[in-house]
């Protein structure tokens, strides 16, 4: 199969795509009387305000809503972060549920995260709910989706098979993802930064009825954006492992989308 892929002018279209696509989602199920079951990401966050915006104004209600967000940081003892911690996943959420007006709101048990010492809650959260509809995230700087990083050990490997498959588990996050986050996240404060993860694995991803990833991140991602539309497909850069699924969109401002359209994997916008 191959990915849909829509370029827009600018960073603030993605971002306005990303919110319209989500509430979108939810108000059509909502008038179906169908509930709503997604993985969240928190990084891409900038749609969020947007979305919880168009939520309040127009009364979309998450009361049917169920998800999981992908993951979460952990400290080097490989436990999760606080929630208060600024750069809590969880707490970003928790956050986020706040904005929406009460009434709208999920319910306390309609969303859980990733858990070192529950390694199976989102795996068995997902079949209690029937599994997922739509899959939401971004592309990491090598190509990874949540956290699932390119597999790279001098005494082991696994096959491509085998990260398609990967359940949730915990990941030391790589030395690029340290860099680009702490830089972005941080101001570059690397000491600070946490050096592990627990992250939704490859299987759920993939076993989404539609996966939608949406791209903002400029020059420093434009080789992964470009990796996920051409190249080999190969777990050096995740989210190529992403081709074969049924039903992918990616959606990315010019800039970011510049690697892919000079490669000749998609068209230039103005021939679109």
């Amino acid at each position: 199969m191959s990915v849909n892929f829509q370029v827009v002018p600018h960073s603030a279209a993605v971002h306005e795509r990303f919110a319209h696509a989500i509430a979108d989602e939810i108000h059509s199920n909502n008038l179906a009387g169908k509930p709503t079951r997604l993985i969240l990401p928190v990084g891409p966050i900038a749609h969020y305000p947007l979305l919880a915006q168009l939520c309040n104004k127009q009364h979309i209600s998450w009361r049917d809503v169920r998800f999981t967000i992908m993951d979460e940081y952990l400290d080097w003892t490989g436990r999760p972060i606080p929630a208060e911690h600024p750069l809590s996943f969880v707490g970003f959420m928790r956050q986020f549920i706040g904005t929406l007006d009460s009434e709208l709101q999920p319910p306390v048990d309609g969303w859980v995260w990733p858990d070192p010492f529950e390694i199976n809650r989102v795996a068995e959260f997902i079949a209690d709910i029937g599994g997922i509809d739509t899959c939401y995230g971004g592309i990491g700087v090598h190509g990874h989706v949540a956290f699932n990083e390119p597999v790279r050990n001098r005494f082991w490997s696994i096959t491509d098979d085998q990260f398609r498959a990967s359940p949730t588990r915990v990941v030391t996050l790589a030395p690029e993802t340290i860099v680009m986050n702490a830089t972005r996240a941080t101001g570059g404060s690397f000491d600070t930064f946490p050096p592990l993860a627990v992250t939704i694995g490859m299987r759920d991803i993939l076993e989404a009825v539609r996966i939608r990833l949406f791209c903002d991140g400029g020059v420093w991602q434009q080789e992964a954006v470009a990796r996920a539309v051409c190249g080999p497909s190969h777990q050096d850069y995740p989210v190529s492992l992403l081709r074969h699924h049924r039903d992918v969109t990616v959606c990315a401002d010019r800039v970011s989308a510049a690697g892919a359209i000079a490669a000749g994997a998609i068209p230039t916008p103005e021939n679109r």
